[in-house]
């Protein structure tokens, strides 16, 4: 797969915001919300600080860009995310009428492309564009880091 060069811009983005999940000790992902090649809004992950089990980067970014465009669908837009999106997040997608969504990293066990693409394939009023795997060494390694950090602390350095 070729890499567009404006794709690999607006992750690069989405890892900067990711970053600063992790150092705020969130699990680090973020989210760019991009509409005629301009970014109209962004996410990272602050379900610990907001404690809303919602507040996922792309859950965020989407709302923000609702505001932005004063409008819940978010037409001609693209999302760009360091991580393949959960259920949860895909269904805001699909809601927001999303024209093309960009991933990152597929780590998750449950959600893969396969999943994602037997998900876009229901009968839905709404068709989104998915390309994965953009810069997603670069995703993956900020979230494996993460997580091996994680495990090599004891629960009371966690917490």
């Amino acid at each position: 797969m070729r890499i567009k060069k404006k794709d690999s811009y607006w992750m690069s983005k989405a890892i900067h915001l990711a970053k600063i999940a992790e150092k705020n000790g969130e699990i680090p992902i973020g989210a760019i919300l991009v509409y005629k090649d301009k970014q109209i809004a962004s996410g990272r992950n602050n379900s610990i600080f907001f404690h809303d089990p919602c507040a996922h980067a792309e859950i965020l970014a989407l709302r923000i860009g609702g505001k932005y465009l004063k409008n819940y669908r978010l037409l001609n837009t693209t999302l760009y995310v360091t991580l393949i999106p959960c259920i949860m997040c895909l269904g805001a997608i699909l809601n927001a009428r999303i024209k093309r969504l960009v991933y990152g990293a597929n780590q998750n066990k449950i959600y893969s492309n396969e999943f994602i693409n037997s998900m876009l394939k229901k009968k839905f009023n709404h068709k989104i564009i998915v390309s994965g795997g953009i810069l997603k060494d670069r995703c993956s390694d900020i979230l494996n880091n993460f997580f091996l950090k994680r495990r090599n602390k004891t629960f009371f350095e966690i917490f």
